[in-house]
């Protein structure tokens, strides 16, 4: 009778013992999950700091400035917040060695010159005038590191959409028109039009 109470008595002991281990590991694994969830946002503010025109196959250069904050959001930690300046610039271009003898159609008074559609030649971000000038919420060097590669690829990415938010495409075709146009018809002596393929 002892014998067969101490064994229910363990028995029951060792279910606890077992359920108990088992919540326990629940409650730690979502804790752990619930320490790590991460929320991202950015806001920026953009400004065009100079628009520079130019005659040979880029037409356009747009000089800018971007203000990218970016935030990520930790329920239990404080949140990583990084504020950047991105300074860069997007040139846009008409590539002439496309240009081929069959696009130029000569007539009696006039030419017609067909270009090729205008592209972006390059977007770069100058890293010695971008800076970053706030970072919070980082304690470990690998995290500061991260934030701060993040941080430039995404200026990067921005500085080419920005551009191309404000027509710079649209701004290569306008220039080649008044730059391309004059020359070509003080060259042949006849009115010049001017087309895009």
């Amino acid at each position: 009778m002892v014998k067969s109470s101490l064994r229910i008595r363990t028995a029951i002991l060792l279910a606890i013992s077992i359920i108990t281990i088992l919540f326990l590991v629940f409650m730690f694994f979502y804790i752990k999950r619930q320490f790590f969830v991460t929320r991202t946002e950015i806001t920026e503010d953009v400004m065009i700091e100079k628009i520079t025109n130019i005659g040979k196959l880029e037409l356009v250069k747009y000089s800018m400035k971007d203000v990218i904050e970016k935030k990520v959001s930790r329920p239990i930690l404080p949140d990583k917040r990084i504020l950047f300046v991105a300074s860069g610039e997007v040139t846009g271009c008409i590539d002439l060695t496309k240009v081929k003898k069959e696009d130029i159609k000569s007539g009696v008074d006039s030419v017609t010159v067909f270009l090729p559609k205008p592209e972006i030649c390059y977007s770069k971000l100058d890293h010695q005038k971008s800076k970053v000038y706030d970072l919070t919420g980082v304690f470990l060097p690998a995290d500061r590191q991260e934030m701060i590669e993040e941080i430039y690829k995404l200026a990067e990415q921005r500085i080419l959409q920005n551009a191309r938010e404000l027509n710079i495409l649209q701004k290569t075709e306008e220039n080649a028109l008044l730059i391309f146009k004059p020359l070509m018809e003080n060259i042949a002596g006849k009115k010049v039009g001017i087309r895009f393929k």
